[in-house]
């Protein structure tokens, strides 16, 4: 079923910090058309400069998390310029996530198949329910889940992610938390409330560390181990002079709470 022209497909909703941004398209199971990519990177930009945001957490409407792309969609625009052009935007997308410098955390209930395990993968953290299922099934209509494949084969172990991408079948979240697929699987009534206070418990902390570190940690995993640690020891020392780190010092060695600056 197609979304009303006029209906927003993202919601976002502010709370202490936490911008979080909700995907409805309920009744096609939030599956990643281009409008609802479009808005995600519309809002991912407007966050990434906007200082009162200091965690981002990505939700959902409706009986599932994400269906990956529009079948739809696709099938109505039959072209090499309309597959690649969706397909760019999609790993674009992903890489707003990866690259947004603050924390995100992907809140799963229902199902996250092909595009929408990549935007789990993507995630820099991930708490599901405890029903949730994550599949890569392109196998199963033709169509390997090639995009998919890079944020999940970064996120688990080579054989797990093989598995998942030529079988397509679909594992629970128990499995997931077990491959590193995602942090945490909670009770279903008990999901937004778990994710909400792992979502504070970072936005507690200094918006300048947690930038820094989100960004030091994605690019020391692209470096051999030599230049990962050349390269990490320069950031800690970056972030030695910083004013936050001074004052994150001080108020532990006098046992008091920091007052954060972002500086």
């Amino acid at each position: 079923m197609s979304q009303p022209s006029n209906q927003p497909v993202l919601l976002r909703d502010d709370d202490g910090g936490i911008a979080r941004l909700t995907l409805d398209r309920p009744a096609a199971r939030n599956s990643l058309s281009v409008a609802l990519m479009t808005a995600l990177e519309e809002m991912l930009d407007a966050m990434a400069a906007d200082a009162a945001v200091k965690v981002v957490v990505i939700a959902a409407n409706g009986p599932a998390f994400c269906a990956g792309h529009d079948l739809k969609e696709l099938r109505a625009n039959p072209g090499h310029a309309f597959y690649e052009a969706l397909f760019t935007q999609c790993s674009r997308l992903m890489m707003k996530v990866v690259r947004l410098p603050k924390p995100v955390i992907a809140q799963v209930h229902g199902i996250a198949t092909a595009a929408g395990c990549q935007l789990v993968a993507s995630c820099d953290l991930a708490v599901a329910a405890r029903d949730a299922r994550f599949a890569t099934p392109g196998v199963n209509i033709g169509l390997f889940c090639s995009t998919p494949m890079v944020a999940l084969s970064r996120a688990v172990p080579r054989k797990q992610a093989m598995e998942m991408l030529l079988t397509g079948e679909p594992i629970g979240a128990e499995e997931a938390v077990r491959v590193g697929l995602i942090n945490r699987a909670v009770e279903p009534a008990a999901l937004a409330d778990e994710t909400m206070a792992m979502a504070r418990a970072i936005a507690a902390k200094s918006p300048l560390t947690l930038k820094i570190g989100k960004e030091a940690f994605y690019r020391q995993l692209e470096l051999g181990l030599d230049d990962a640690y050349s390269f990490a020891s320069a950031v800690m020392t970056r972030n030695m002079l910083a004013r936050d780190a001074e004052e994150g010092i001080d108020a532990f060695l006098h046992k008091r709470a920091p007052i954060w600056q972002g500086v």
